[in-house]
């Protein structure tokens, strides 16, 4: 066979071997690079549709957080007479990050029937839902800052220098959310009533971790169900630069930052290799 005719021979089309080993993270990574203008589109939308038609605008995630303390405040400080030296900050620091873990969560959990409609039309990796869910939610906790900052200059309360590690707790608990979220979408792609059954999960996971009351007043006998509880390391690296000044000790950011990466990477593999049968439960 002369060297033109096998020049002139068409290329043999790539032939895709279901068998073949494949990285299923590691392609579900590329998809979601690939597609991270989606999730900025995703985020603006969401956002402007929360908004949209509301009297107080973008205003009612900071006016939220105000509200819930002035009750929590009356109820706490007042009828059980918990003593906390300024209680109204105490709450905030736990509620705000309570406010994103849940709200992330949930949106992921949520997400899963507009992403089965729109992957019908559309290819679009399914993580993209989940990653715009913790857009949004990283958005709404910037914005939550602002009752915080005031509720510090209203009751006097020093603004510590170790501020300058919020950004490390909030990167490591947005890890954590992730995890959570990409779990929790991989379960409600397959059953319906995840998502139902989340809502009452996670209003009672709210009173087992230290947000409203103090973990000094849990009785030691039940203090394991504290340190069983994930969300109370989350809570404390969280609260102690705001609240307590102090940067939280090596032992809880560690504790902290393990508990976040093994949820997040068990998520993202489990969410990676049930990615392709999303389809046969929409």
């Amino acid at each position: 066979m002369s060297a033109s005719e096998v020049l002139s021979r068409p290329s043999p089309l790539p032939l895709y071997d279901s068998a073949a080993p494949r990285s299923w993270a590691l392609e579900e990574a590329r998809a979601l690079w690939k597609y991270r203008g989606l999730v900025h589109e995703l985020v603006v939308r969401d956002i402007k549709v929360r908004y949209k038609r509301s009297v107080l605008g973008i205003a009612w995630t900071m006016l939220a957080p105000l509200l819930n303390m002035v009750a929590l405040t009356l109820v706490f400080s007042t009828i059980l007479k918990q003593q906390i030296a300024n209680y109204p900050v105490f709450f905030m620091t736990g509620a705000i990050f309570w406010a994103f873990f849940s709200q992330t969560t949930s949106t992921a959990a949520s997400q899963t029937q507009d992403s089965n409609e729109i992957a019908k039309r559309i290819y679009i990796p399914r993580s993209v839902f989940v990653a715009s869910a913790i857009g949004v939610g990283l958005v709404n906790l910037a914005l939550s800052i602002v009752p915080l900052l005031i509720i510090l200059m209203v009751t006097h309360f020093p603004i510590y220098t170790t501020w300058f590690f919020l950004p490390v707790a909030v990167a490591i608990e947005t890890l954590f959310a992730a995890g959570v979220g990409l779990w929790l979408f991989t379960f409600a792609s397959r059953f319906s009533d995840v998502r139902e059954m989340y809502v009452v999960i996670v209003q009672t996971w709210f009173f087992l971790t230290p947000i409203v009351y103090h973990p000094a007043i849990v009785p030691p006998k039940f203090r394991f169900a504290l340190w069983l509880n994930p969300v109370y390391y989350l809570v404390q690296t969280f609260r102690k630069p705001v609240y307590d000044g102090v940067l939280p000790s090596v032992a809880l950011v560690a504790v902290s930052s393990a508990l976040s990466l093994v949820v997040f990477v068990s998520g993202w593999i489990y969410f990676a290799k049930r990615a392709e049968r999303f389809a046969f439960h929409s």
